[in-house]
This record gives C-alpha cells, sequence and structure tokens, in this order.
C-alpha cells in the first residue's frame, strides 16, 4: 500500500474551531487541482468540521487518521 504523499503541510494543532478551517481553506486556495494538504489538528472538532467542510466546497477529504489526540487529514483539491 502506498502511502498519500502531500504537497502543503499545514499544522493547526492547539487552534480551535474556526481557525483550522479557515487555515485550510486559505491553503487549498494557494493549490493546484489534485494537489494534496496534510492537515494536523488537535481540537476534536474537526473530525466533523472536515467532512463537511470537503463535502460543502467538492474537495476530497482522503483520509483521516488519529494518533495521541492529533488528527491528520489529507484533503486532495479538487
Amino acid at each position: 500500500m502506498s502511502e498519500i504523499q502531500s504537497s502543503v503541510e499545514l499544522n493547526c494543532e492547539g487552534l480551535n474551531c474556526p481557525l483550522p478551517i479557515l487555515k485550510t481553506k486559505k491553503a487549498i486556495d494557494g493549490m493546484a487541482s489534485g494537489q494534496v494538504l496534510k492537515l494536523t489538528a488537535t481540537d476534536p472538532g474537526s473530525v466533523n468540521d472536515m467532512a463537511s467542510w470537503a463535502n460543502r466546497t467538492g474537495n476530497e477529504l482522503v483520509s483521516h487518521t488519529e494518533a495521541g489526540g492529533v488528527h491528520t487529514f489529507m484533503i486532495m483539491k479538487k
């Protein structure tokens, strides 16, 4: 199994809603279609926030993992 390679990494650890979403939007806006953003966040609410944001914007939430309270999201720009 090949690991998804990110084009951009964004650390939102320690930030609470809505900052991770706002920073994600800004990062995605600066990326090319098909590029992948790796986002890390510690806010438990980010799980639902990222899923609904990706669904609403048409960007793909490729994966979500959690380890030690840190959520890692891989989001592909549409």
